[in-house]
């Protein structure tokens, strides 16, 4: 599948994002007081409006799922794997995720804190509408994903590799860029960018003339440049 482009200015090209197309099937209901297994395989299940607080789901396998209105406080999905699933309306405080698998993954209207997402893996997976705060995503890789009007408050993605990665209509507030890595990551319809670190890594990035404008003293700070009247 040939990737679509995007004009750069200047009249060059940036690639773009291939999105998710998760087409789910019939789903059996996920419920009677049943609880996550580690290791445990989910295929084709709705889990919905449950409390999965402190549940054990290390390595766990979700294939052709639906999460919707669940409570992940605290929840350890560590290693686990989403593929062909949604995750709407999602809630919880320091859910780990860390070493996770998302692929052809849609993330709706979540509002989450604190979630570990540190090595993680996600391929064509959509991020739309929600709210993150502490969002961990150090040393992930991010290829073909959508954040899409969603407020990322103190995201870290230090250390991330992102390829064809797009933020529209986002907030991004005090965010950590050290140490990442970017080709084809497309800032331009940020609402708000805010960098607090690492703002050396956007080479592979596009932005948008007012957006460097905004990040001009910090870029000069880089380069030592000192700018006085």
């Amino acid at each position: 599948m040939a990737h679509r482009t995007r004009k750069k200015a200047g009249g060059s090209q940036v690639a773009a994002a291939r999105r998710p197309e998760v087409r789910l099937p019939p789903l059996l209901p996920y419920g009677d007081g049943r609880r996550l297994e580690p290791d445990g395989d989910y295929d084709g299940f709705e889990l919905a409006g449950l409390d999965l607080s402190g549940q054990e789901g290390a390595g766990a396998r979700f294939l052709d799922c639906a999460l919707r209105e669940c409570v992940l406080d605290e929840t350890s999905l560590v290693g686990a794997r989403f593929i062909d699933s949604v995750l709407t309306g999602v809630r919880g405080v320091g859910t780990d995720l860390s070493g996770a698998s998302l692929r052809d993954a849609e993330v709706v209207d979540a509002r989450m804190g604190g979630v570990q997402l540190h090595g993680a893996v996600l391929e064509r997976v959509l991020v739309r509408g929600g709210k993150f705060d502490y969002l961990n995503l150090r040393s992930a890789r991010l290829k073909d994903v959508v954040f899409e009007g969603c407020v990322l408050s103190e995201p870290d993605f230090g250390a991330a590799e992102l390829v064809r990665v797009e933020f529209r209509d986002c907030v991004l507030r005090q965010t950590d860029f050290s140490g990442a890595s970017m080709q084809d990551v497309d800032l331009r319809q940020v609402a708000e960018l805010d960098i607090a670190r690492g703002v050396e890594r956007l080479a592979g990035a596009v932005i948008s003339p007012a957006q460097l404008l905004d990040l001009a003293p910090a870029l000069a700070a880089q380069i030592g440049v000192r700018v006085e009247g």
